[in-house]
């Protein structure tokens, strides 16, 4: 027997904050509204509920776990916390940084303080290592990716 994974699915207290925000931030389009639950173009949901929807206790639906993210990635880091600074409620769960296999990413709160992470395309960034003149495997090791990979890339 074959499992296919469907999607993520935070839990919200106002799905309509909740859609404005996907949608304002991140271009996320409804692709199904049910209300109490809405279903977005990138491939998750949010469900308002929660705890009734699973037959949860109420005070055992927690924020800001910090144990789950929702991860996005752009192809222009830039332009993304250009973006960004027009939503100055929005709150950074840390500043942009970047990790040692090169890729920048920042991450943010949702209105829910579910967190979520914005990252630079590894995809962008083996090519702007490429575009230099490194080799293949130059790029493979500065981006700590599989050879294979960087390939792709080319």
């Amino acid at each position: 027997m074959e499992m296919k994974f469907q999607l993520a699915l935070p839990a919200v207290k106002d799905v309509e904050v909740s859609k404005k925000f996907y949608n304002e931030v991140f271009g996320q389009t409804v692709a199904l509204d049910l209300g109490w639950n809405v279903t977005f173009s990138g491939g998750f949901a949010i469900q308002r509920n929660f705890a009734w929807l699973t037959d949860a206790p109420e005070e055992s639906v927690v924020a800001e776990s910090h144990n789950m993210e929702l991860y996005f990635e752009v192809d222009d880091f830039d332009e993304f916390l250009l973006r960004l600074r027009r939503f100055p409620s929005v709150e950074l769960v840390h500043p942009p940084k970047k990790h040692e296999w090169q890729q920048r990413v920042v991450r943010i709160y949702d209105p829910d303080r579910h967190m979520i992470e914005i990252g630079e395309s590894m995809a962008v960034i083996a090519r702007r290592y490429l575009a230099e003149g490194r080799s293949v495997e130059e790029t493979a090791k500065i981006i700590l990716h599989p050879v294979e990979f960087v390939r792709s890339c080319l």
